[in-house]
């Protein structure tokens, strides 16, 4: 039986943050049901046609749900999820505009004095309250607010990171708050409100560059594929043209690297490289000491002086590399997952499990649970027919 089977989660989401975090509660077993339009759904639905003609987020962050249509502004409509919500749901996940849930009757407050074991957790681009409260919040631009693009680039280029990370890390404080609240509903018997804010998250990830400028103290520069603060530790040209990543993290490591993999004893006993802080303080007259002794040989030449000398190394994968890389493979990472346009692949969620897979159901077409949850509510094929006619669901 899997962790969460027999815990319902009603969300009524869109895009990345709230969708990642109930397909994670999805994984471990939980009934997700999804609130859509209808007609339309999820707005990521229409994001690109890259995977089999649906889009790459969607298939992403949707396994294993259902797709429940519903006009929330239609009375009718609100009266379903309010039942809904009633008579199945342990959590209540929302990421609408801050305020729209209140609206519709959803918040904590409301929810609670009728079902005081309902959990209920907002995500937002700023949070429930404060002066930021209302402003939008794309995952850009919380990357901006929180101060990732000034960290992130080149010295002449900031740079986003390219998956939606601060979607991503306000889907994952969800994730582990609701289990924690479902853990403390165990104990007490009371639900919990959770108000996860997208710029408090990535706020959170930052902490490494927050505290090295630490009272007024010099912010890490941006330093592209290598380390702002640790030399060497980047990307490295070989003679193929190709690129090596490589990284030291202490002296023993600078020594074998000097004479394993440059082939130059001599520069570990030199002052201006004789730590780390001098070695980053003369980045660019050792980088190319690098470059040229890499320059007469082949990427899988350097990796393989670099595994002789025990220097952490890797290569510089593109997404094509990846679909086929040897560890994911060899670690049987790859399962099958159904959507309407046929079976894809899908990669199982870090972590096993002893007594088997996660979950990992098919992707729903929109709206493709409605006439089975209404049912199940205690509507009838004729009343579920009027309601779509009324454009309700």
């Amino acid at each position: 039986m899997k962790p969460l089977a027999g815990t319902t989660i009603v969300t009524l989401e869109h895009a990345i943050a709230a969708p990642f975090a109930t397909r994670q509660l999805a994984d471990l077993g939980a009934r997700v049901i999804k609130v859509e339009r209808p007609g339309v759904g999820d707005f990521a639905r229409g994001y690109d046609e890259r995977v089999n003609g649906l889009a790459s987020h969607f298939v992403w962050t949707n396994r294993s749900k259902e797709s429940l249509t519903l006009d929330v502004k239609h009375p009718e409509a609100q009266t379903i999820l309010k039942r809904l919500i009633a008579e199945e749901a342990d959590v209540v996940v929302q990421n609408l505009a801050p305020g729209a849930a209140a609206r519709l009757g959803l918040s904590y407050e409301t929810l609670s004095a009728e079902k005081p074991e309902i959990i209920v957790c907002d995500i937002s681009g700023y949070g429930n309250d404060g002066p930021y409260r209302d402003r939008k919040a794309y995952d850009l631009l919380i990357q901006g607010e929180a101060g990732f693009l000034s960290v992130t680039g080149t010295e002449e280029t900031p740079s986003k990171a390219g998956p939606s990370i601060a979607d991503i890390s306000a889907g994952m404080y969800a994730f582990s708050s609701i289990l924690a609240a479902l853990i403390q509903r165990g104990r007490t018997g009371r639900g919990q409100h959770l108000d996860i804010s997208m710029l408090e998250s990535l706020v959170e990830w930052m902490s490494y560059p927050l505290y090295y400028a630490y009272d007024g103290a010099p912010p890490p520069a941006r330093a592209g594929a290598s380390h702002a603060t640790i030399y060497p530790y980047g990307l490295f040209p070989a003679g193929d043209r190709k690129t090596v990543l490589l990284g030291l993290q202490n002296e023993r490591e600078w020594a074998a690297f000097c004479e394993v993999v440059l082939q130059q004893p001599g520069l570990a006993s030199k002052e201006r490289f004789s730590s780390n802080f001098r070695r980053n303080a003369a980045r660019d007259e050792l980088r190319g000491i690098i470059v040229e002794a890499f320059s007469t040989l082949t990427a899988e030449e350097v990796i393989a002086r670099l595994d002789k000398a025990r220097i952490a190394n890797s290569r510089a994968n593109d997404m094509h590399d990846v679909w086929e890389h040897p560890q994911l493979k060899a670690r049987n990472r790859w399962r099958t997952v159904e959507t309407e346009r046929g079976a894809i692949p899908a990669l199982l969620p870090p972590g096993s499990w002893e007594e088997g897979d996660p979950r990992m159901d098919a992707v729903p077409a929109l709206g493709q649970q409605t006439d089975a949850i209404l049912s199940a509510l205690g509507y009838s094929p004729d009343r579920i027919e009027s309601l779509r006619a009324e454009k309700a669901i």
